[in-house]
């Protein structure tokens, strides 16, 4: 037995003094999403989840903890241990709105979180139902200001990047539109199609295919370049509103204090898994543009987003929820 442990011993000592990052992962980690299964971020978590337990060999595992805006999930992952097993697959709203929005979100994302990966963007789209007379931005402009609180104007949920947009473009543009804030991008799309809104902020991905079909018609996008998905129609600052910039996007991030080697090897492994083609094809389906960078340009662009946001919401005058 002495010898056995004799023989051992340096194999143990030398497995000891490894950095985290070389045994990680040793167990089942867990990404939480503080959305409803089948949605697009809960969409994104499952592919990513499934390369990432094939790259490693131990289950990622997707959980949904949806409520409160995503403030559920994110709370959650805020307090868990920093040792890489605890996860938040987060959108524009829990990592860059909600700080600013709720007064109490539950968690403070300037100190709770480390940043890992941008995952994917997404830009936001100002639409017209085909019977609005107006084929572009200024001419939607003109016709609002001839009809002061007449025409209707669709947003996701109050709080939502799209909510928030409209809302800043109607103060930029001194523009009297009716905000129709709904639960979500599906009966949105429904409404519009109907012509129950004439008009619409919302991303791409749910209203591409009636866009290239022509029954909704897209007149600005909120990126400060044009975007690949819709390279014909013009921007926001095209149109003369160069502060009405935003989209969505998704990042994964864990607890403070996680160890930049475990950082770094959860960066590598999800920059390999966004090049992969199965994921590559299951982003282009989504109609989102793939991410990646480093953990410090990820944590860059968060506080940048961060600040935008914060001032649009002050620009807006958006009651604190």
């Amino acid at each position: 037995m002495k010898q056995l442990l004799h023989t051992l011993l340096p194999a143990l000592l030398l497995i000891g003094s490894l950095p985290a990052g070389a045994q990680y992962p040793a167990k089942p980690v867990r990404l939480l999403v503080g959305f409803a299964p089948g949605g697009g971020v809960d969409i994104l978590a499952r592919q990513l989840a499934q390369k990432l337990t094939e790259r490693w060999g131990k289950p990622v595992v997707v959980e949904n903890r949806s409520g409160a805006a995503g403030n559920i999930a994110t709370g959650i992952v805020a307090k868990s241990a920093p040792d890489g097993y605890t996860l938040l697959l987060g959108n524009a709203g829990v990592t860059t709105i909600n700080p600013t929005l709720y007064g109490n979100p539950g968690y403070d994302i300037r100190k709770d979180f480390a940043a890992i990966g941008l995952i994917a963007t997404a830009p936001l789209v100002v639409m017209a139902h085909p019977s609005v007379p107006a084929a572009s931005l200024g001419e939607l402009i003109g016709l609002a200001k001839k009809n002061p609180g007449k025409l209707n104007l669709g947003t996701p949920a109050i709080g939502s990047a799209g909510y928030l947009s409209a809302e800043l473009f109607k103060a930029s543009a001194g523009v009297d539109m009716v905000t129709v804030a709904y639960k979500g991008t599906a009966p949105l799309t429904s409404d519009m199609l109907g012509g129950h809104v004439q008009v619409g902020f919302n991303t791409i991905p749910p209203t591409l295919g009636n866009i290239r079909a022509g029954t909704l018609r897209a007149l600005a996008v909120t990126t400060p370049a044009r975007t690949a998905l819709l390279p014909e129609v013009p921007t926001m600052a095209e149109a003369g509103f160069p502060d009405v910039v935003s989209e969505t996007w998704n990042a994964i991030s864990a607890p403070p204090k996680t160890p930049s080697p475990i950082i770094l090897k959860l960066n590598t492994a999800i920059n390999q898994a966004l090049q992969e083609p199965e994921v590559l094809a299951r982003l282009r389906d989504l109609q989102v543009l793939v991410g990646g960078g480093d953990a410090v340009q990820t944590r860059k662009f968060v506080e940048e987003q961060r600040a935008l946001w914060g001032r649009v919401i002050e620009a807006a005058s958006v009651p604190q929820q």
